[in-house]
């Protein structure tokens, strides 16, 4: 997410975007644990032959199986990809009225500005914030705000459950998202420093660019292509350095965010296999 008084009233302007995508995100993480309690009825059922539902016991047969799995499976999918759509056209919706409506007002601002202006400031400045930034400014404003509420509900609502299964399996699952966390504060620190160093060799490249397009009369009157070509180069081959060094940085965080998830799987089937042969945990609670 960002915020800014530039941003901020984008935010009041396209609230009902953002309430009806929050409600269509929360709704989503609510079904999305709906079925694991669904495929603990099944485990269960298949190896004691009888679901504890509601306190009473029920035959697990084929009645149960289409009636009590079956059906509202296929209601909870439907349910899901209708949410899912809904908070994309919202979310995604809203970022990109946000980029028209900065673009436009950007457009208007350097239509106003001074020639003494563009001979202090470079071009290549200006491109970079109409289209990289800008670009940023729209993943960030839609995917940022859809990925700070997805995991702030789907995170309080899973943890909730988890807490009610088992404090101590809870608590060991979550010890690796607390590693994550502060592996990602460091990372993502490097990550801004390489995106800023990014943006100024894109802004150099494009300022490069746009002088030789405008000089081109005067190198080639004093026979100067191959120093352009030599420079354009060189500026080339930074760039690509740029990119490549936090290309390596976002992967590492991937590679990061992989490595503590899976560590979290090994945990749930360590420690919850243990609880299963203690008969603390039952299999579909495990599943």
């Amino acid at each position: 997410m960002i915020f800014g008084r530039h941003i901020n009233r984008y935010y009041r302007k396209y609230g009902i975007y953002l309430l009806l995508g929050l409600l269509s995100l929360g709704t989503v993480d609510y079904l999305q644990l709906i079925i694991p309690n669904l495929y603990q009825m099944v485990v269960n059922g298949i190896n004691t032959g009888a679901v504890a539902v509601n306190g009473a016991e029920m035959a697990f047969d084929m009645d149960f199986l289409l009636n009590r799995v079956c059906m509202p499976m296929v209601g909870i999918i439907l349910a899901i990809v209708a949410g899912r759509f809904l908070w994309r056209i919202a979310f995604f919706g809203a970022a990109i009225r946000v980029e028209a409506d900065l673009r436009d007002q950007m457009f208007n601002t350097c239509k106003d500005l001074s020639r003494q202006y563009y001979q202090v400031n470079k071009v290549g400045n200006l491109m970079s914030l109409f289209t990289n930034d800008l670009d940023t400014m729209q993943e960030c404003f839609g995917w940022g705000i859809m990925m700070f509420f997805d995991a702030l509900l789907l995170g309080v609502l899973a943890v909730g459950k988890m807490l009610r299964m088992s404090v101590p399996l809870a608590l060991l699952s979550l010890l690796p998202m607390a590693l994550l966390l502060a592996c990602a504060t460091v990372v993502g620190r490097s990550m801004q420093r390489k995106w800023d160093i990014r943006q100024e060799a894109f802004s150099k490249l494009s300022d490069f660019s746009q002088e030789s397009f405008s000089g081109i009369a005067v190198i080639k009157a004093f026979v100067k292509e191959t120093k352009e070509l030599m420079a354009f180069k060189e500026l080339n081959v930074e760039n690509e350095n740029a990119n490549i060094d936090h290309t390596k940085t976002a992967v590492l965080l991937r590679i990061l965010v992989t490595m503590f998830v899976e560590s979290v799987i090994c945990i749930i089937l360590g420690f919850g296999g243990y609880l299963v042969y203690r008969g603390t945990f039952n299999e579909g609670q495990l599943v």
